[in-house]
């Protein structure tokens, strides 16, 4: 039995987008829980460093360089995956980005296109990849990062939010075409989070957010939402949506 202080203990993991930010910090705080994680993103160098980070502390990490775009890598991400540490039981799907930032009339085509193959593609990618792997084990989890405003939108960033709003009803299909497998498929919506892609976010470290009450968070403060999902029963919540925001904004 896994000890109360690895709850992952025994467990393989993939985290998209690993190389930083909430990835990265996924992908530590899993293996800190004793999981035996394949830490994927575009870069390899950021990978390595957080696969180099988990090793040199004890647990076991690969890095596996991976465009979430091309089905093909992704398939080979997944089998390195197994091949390495011998099955999968849990995939975070957090790989995205918002290549678009304007209103639908001054778009650029190929940025709405570029966000929504990434944001919405890849994750399909990794679910098609994964699932029969997930399946040998008899159960598994699948988390997808999501956002809120896949659920509300907002002007001037209709790419971003209509791909996030099909993330979550990809969430949902999945829990129903895998429940049977006792895999359950859960969306984490962490909130405004300070990372490397959306920079400096606050005036007030410690305070509150500039957006009314909300809850500005860094990667760490997602983790243990994370651990949650990663390790509720085969009979536990599927099909929905867990939120670190404060408030409905």
């Amino acid at each position: 039995m896994p000890s109360s202080n690895q709850p992952l203990s025994g467990k393989v993991a993939i985290v998209t987008g690993a190389g930083r930010g909430i990835g990265r910090a996924i992908a530590l705080g899993y293996a800190q829980a004793g999981a035996a994680v394949c830490c994927a993103a575009r870069t390899a160098g950021e990978i390595e460093a957080v696969a180099g980070e988990i090793n040199q502390d004890g647990g076991q990490a690969i890095a596996v360089p991976t465009d979430v775009v091309q089905l093909d890598a992704v398939i080979g991400m997944v089998q390195q995956t197994v091949d390495a540490f011998g099955g999968l039981d849990i995939l975070v799907i957090n790989a995205g980005g918002n290549l678009d930032r304007a209103t639908i009339e001054a778009s650029d085509p190929a940025g709405w296109q570029a966000t929504l193959d990434l944001n919405l593609t890849g994750a399909y990618h990794c679910a098609k990849a994964a699932a029969p792997h997930l399946k040998q084990r008899g159960a598994g989890k699948i988390i997808t990062i999501g956002s809120g405003l896949g659920h509300k939108g907002a002007a001037g960033g209709a790419a971003y939010a209509c791909s996030k709003a099909g993330l979550w009803m990809l969430t949902r299909v999945l829990a129903q075409e895998l429940w049977a497998d006792n895999i359950s498929v859960n969306e984490l919506i962490p909130g405004p989070v300070e990372t490397t892609l959306t920079g400096d976010l606050s005036k007030n470290r410690g305070g509150v957010f500039s957006i009314g009450s909300e809850w500005l968070k860094y990667p760490e403060d997602v983790v243990p939402l994370a651990l949650f999902l990663a390790t509720q029963p085969q009979v536990g919540p599927t099909a929905q949506s867990f939120s670190l925001m404060r408030r409905d904004t």
